[in-house]
């Protein structure tokens, strides 16, 4: 498994009652880089009408899952990472490296973490 403990990151988590949170990341933010980074491409994302891709699968029920793209453990340090550079973690992903700055990989995680079932 990878390493992937971030001892910044770690000590910014909250643990609210929906789940993960991020402190000092906005979720309002992420959404607005999940749309403008075309995101809704290749995943269906509660919150985005439209393009409803369905290549990467449905991000509904985010944050209740317990791994990131069926390896990674479904953790704020984590999907910081994979927001940022995909095929660092995983070689054989289609997602492709995003180019977001760590804050931006943060507010998109908020937002993330705010997607469940219902």
């Amino acid at each position: 498994m990878i390493g992937l403990a971030s001892a910044g990151l770690a000590a910014c988590v909250e643990k609210g009652p929906d789940g993960p949170q991020i402190a000092g990341a906005d979720p309002a933010r992420g959404l607005t880089l999940v749309e403008s980074h075309g995101c809704g491409a290749c995943h269906v994302i509660p919150g985005v009408d439209w393009p409803r891709g369905q290549v990467g699968g449905s991000l509904k029920g985010f944050a209740s899952r317990t791994l990131i793209a069926g390896k990674l453990p479904n953790q704020p340090d984590a999907l910081v990472r994979w927001l940022r550079d995909p095929p660092a973690l995983s070689p054989d992903t289609a997602m492709p490296a995003t180019g977001l700055s760590e804050a931006q990989a943060r507010d998109v995680a908020a937002y993330l973490y705010t997607l469940d079932d219902r």
